[in-house]
């Protein structure tokens, strides 16, 4: 039988998908100001890492102190993982068609999947692979489908998707060691220092000096990174310390149906029956996941 912790941490992941699902609207409103999506990650990822670090020097001044040998596994959460995810994603993005390269990002669970396997020595089951079947069929409902489809752009799609899914390995042995406000806070201050030589940072400083209303741009800028980054990482991290990897990451595919849903109901975007199907499907995927094994 599932237990209460467990049960908790689903809860967790399925609302950080929720925030995150809403992430386009924050991104759209920084595009129509003159920023580029990679901007707008420089943005995000360099505005949460001061939060993050303001709340763990409030939380637990101690927490900031880390092992030197834990150095390489805060770079690959901050690089490897968040930073290369991010970039690989927005690449796919300018070759392909939107649908296309979010298809190709949530291939991420069977990344996961596979790695907790190997790495973190998770067993393979039959409820496991019935909700990753449904949640990736959901997405490729709810993505669409069509477009222009290029090799390139193919491996930096599966590279978003490989990227997304590694903060849950590499979270997963962070988080044996070090708190949920220590892993997040360096991971997205190192993410955010990275991001700063990807943005063109020169261009990105000009455009934030020429901005009419700085305060108001200083702003949204601070509710993205709260509403999109801050508050979905803390509660992904804080139900990835009391769930499996591989279920993290099928439940965390709820991102793209909220996505579709804030779109309608926030955008007036148009969502269609295919669409619905997905949607559907994914939260299908979550109910799987959530059925309690008969006691032996």
């Amino acid at each position: 039988m599932e237990s209460s912790k467990s049960i908790t941490g689903n809860i967790l992941i399925i609302i950080a998908g929720l925030f995150w699902g809403s992430m386009g609207i924050f991104v759209r409103h920084l595009n129509d100001l003159g920023f580029t999506s990679i901007q707008v990650a420089c943005l995000r990822l360099t505005m949460a890492g001061i939060l993050f670090a303001v709340i763990l020097l409030i939380k637990d001044p101690k927490g900031f102190k880390i092992s030197l040998k834990d150095i390489p596994l805060f770079l690959a959460l901050g690089l490897v993982s968040i930073l290369f995810f991010t970039c690989c994603y927005f690449t796919a993005i300018r070759l392909m068609t939107m649908s296309t390269a979010a298809i190709l990002l949530y291939t991420s669970p069977i990344w996961v999947m596979v790695l907790a396997i190997i790495f973190l020595k998770e067993k393979i089951t039959l409820q496991k692979i019935i909700a990753l079947v449904l949640a990736f069929a959901g997405c490729v409902l709810v993505s669409g489908f069509g477009g222009k489809v290029t090799v390139f752009g193919v491996l930096v799609g599966l590279g978003s998707g490989l990227g997304y899914g590694l903060y849950s390995i590499f979270g997963t042995f962070a988080l044996k060691k070090y708190s949920t406000f220590t892993v997040t806070c360096y991971t997205f201050l190192i993410a955010g220092f990275g991001s700063i030589f990807v943005a063109n940072p020169a261009d990105l400083v000009n455009k934030i000096s020429s901005a009419e209303n700085k305060l108001s741009l200083f702003g949204f800028v601070l509710l993205t990174s709260v509403v999109t980054a801050v508050i979905p990482f803390l509660l992904y991290t804080l139900g990835l310390n009391r769930t499996t990897a591989g279920k993290a990451a099928v439940l965390a595919t709820v991102e793209p149906a909220a996505a579709t849903l804030f779109g309608f109901f926030v955008m007036g975007e148009t969502v269609g029956p295919v669409a619905i199907a997905g949607i559907l499907l994914v939260f299908a995927a979550i109910v799987v996941l959530s059925l309690r094994k008969k006691e032996q």
